[in-house]
């Protein structure tokens, strides 16, 4: 076991950091325990990797990580926890946008700087409701991970390798119910790893961009990529099937389409993705859960 603490000039929030990358209750890949601890696996270029992380006091950190990427894990620990978010310039418009800012100044966008691992999720969720692509990727991860380095809680895994991904049978996703167009986007994706990996050393907007233009990946997909493995700050989630109804009715109290929210957000650019995490971290957001919810599509056993 190799461990590291970090201490932050402000409150520490590792579990409003971290929580977008966690992909449902039943995560195999990330966990929080009775104890409020994260668990967190991945795969780095090191190897695999089991990560607690919880606060050891008002503005630190702790982090245990176990596993032959250990090592690399603690190194980029400051990063994924939001050390390097620069938050400095961004002023809020609006009074809902100021108090969702004074409720939650210590928010921080963390970056993770792996790319496949949050890519593949992100295709997985594309036009389906959320728990259907959090079964998606149970199963696929359950199936074709590693077992979780270190003390790892019941049932946790580390994600695939790229290699694996792509050689995954069309019936195999076909169980996990997930349809050909994504699976051919994963695959290729796969395919592409290593080119898309270099992507984190490319200015953020720049590498969002390259993301988009890769076959069956878009705008949406891209943004919710940009958001976790780059830290993207401005990494709108355009064509979200909640957020502009959320930001319009939080802003405005009607739902909104894409291109009001972009008009409403653009003040606040190069922090637009910024303002939708406050709102939902401050408990702003709103919502009414009274229209259309979209459909589950159960293709297994067709």
């Amino acid at each position: 076991m190799s461990a590291r603490t970090l201490t932050f000039s402000g409150a520490a929030s590792p579990g409003l950091t971290l929580a977008p990358l966690r992909r449902g209750p039943r995560d195999p890949c990330f966990q929080v325990s009775d104890d409020c601890a994260i668990w967190w696996t991945s795969l780095l270029p090191t190897g695999p990797v089991t990560a607690r992380i919880s606060r050891a006091a008002s503005n630190s950190v702790h982090c245990a990580a176990w596993g032959s990427g250990a090592a690399e894990f603690l190194e980029a620990l400051p990063s994924m926890l939001g050390a390097d978010d620069n938050a400095s310039d961004f002023v809020p418009h609006g009074p809902t946008v100021e108090a969702a800012h004074r409720r939650v100044p210590h928010l921080r966008l963390g970056r993770t700087g792996r790319v496949l691992e949050a890519l593949i999720p992100a295709v997985l969720e594309q036009r389906v409701p959320g728990a259907d692509s959090f079964r998606s990727w149970r199963v696929l991860v359950t199936k074709y991970g590693t077992s979780a380095p270190g003390p790892a809680p019941a049932r946790m895994r580390v994600p695939p390798p790229a290699d694996v991904w792509q050689d995954i049978p069309s019936w195999e996703f076909h169980r996990a119910n997930v349809d050909p167009r994504r699976a051919r986007t994963i695959v290729s994706c796969a395919r592409r790893a290593a080119s898309l990996e270099r992507l984190g050393s490319w200015p953020a907007a720049k590498a969002r961009d390259a993301l988009a233009s890769l076959p069956g990946v878009g705008v949406w997909t891209a943004a919710e990529t940009a958001q976790r493995a780059f830290g993207d700050a401005d990494a709108l989630s355009v064509g979200d099937y909640h957020i502009p109804k959320m930001i319009g009715w939080t802003l405005l109290g009607r739902p909104v389409v894409d291109a009001v929210m972009v008009e409403l957000l653009e003040p606040m650019r190069p922090h637009r993705h910024r303002v939708v995490r406050l709102l939902e971290a401050s408990g702003l957001a709103y919502e009414p859960r009274r229209g259309p919810r979209l459909p589950v599509q159960n293709i297994r056993f067709l």
